[in-house]
């Protein structure tokens, strides 16, 4: 019998964090203001999707992508509770200055997780790159009580979700074409 081929659940897990983050940050840039579609997305694709495609990570040994959607999957799905606790009455609302210290941590991790993308595609390294000045910004704008530096870092935000959608779509096609669609920076 031969070894069965599993398929690629990186581009689930990438277009859960992508299309989430564009959502989230459309509010962070000022463009819209916050809507419960965000909190929907959050929690079932952003949050739900991404922890599936982590443990399908493990599946294939990918230690770096169970990591990565886990990690993110969970923080889409504690982000949205710091949100809605307040309003069910089960929480106060957070301190604006620790929800920075909370971006803070995550921009910590981001970087670290930005080391490892250094062996793979180019537009990973730039997800994560872009994802690590996201979460430095949002941290700075929130300890800073600073709404001005909040809407820059979603501009930065859109760009970042924008590039995550492209690398899961690169993957994507790229496979089921069996070529290069859309070229996603790949070491060979």
């Amino acid at each position: 019998m031969g070894d069965i081929k599993l398929a690629n659940p990186a581009p689930l897990g990438l277009m859960g964090f992508g299309m989430t983050t564009i959502l989230l940050n459309l509010t962070n840039s000022g463009l819209f203001p916050f809507d419960t579609a965000i909190l929907a997305m959050g929690i079932f694709y952003g949050g739900l999707a991404q922890i599936f495609a982590g443990l399908l990570e493990f599946k294939k040994g990918n230690t770096f992508g169970l990591t990565a959607f886990t990690s993110y999957g969970a923080f889409w799905l504690t982000l949205v509770a710091i949100l809605i606790m307040p309003k069910m009455g089960l929480a106060e609302p957070s301190n604006p200055h620790f929800l920075g210290m909370y971006l803070g941590l995550w921009g910590v991790f981001t970087l670290f997780m930005f080391f490892g993308t250094l062996k793979g595609p180019r537009m990973l390294q730039f997800v994560f790159l872009s994802l690590t000045v996201l979460f430095a910004l949002l941290a700075i704008g929130h300890l800073a009580d600073n709404e001005g530096i909040v809407h820059v870092a979603g501009w930065i935000g859109l760009v970042c979700g924008a590039s995550a959608i492209y690398l899961a779509m690169g993957e994507v096609l790229n496979e089921q074409f069996g070529r290069t669609v859309l070229p996603i920076g790949e070491k060979h």
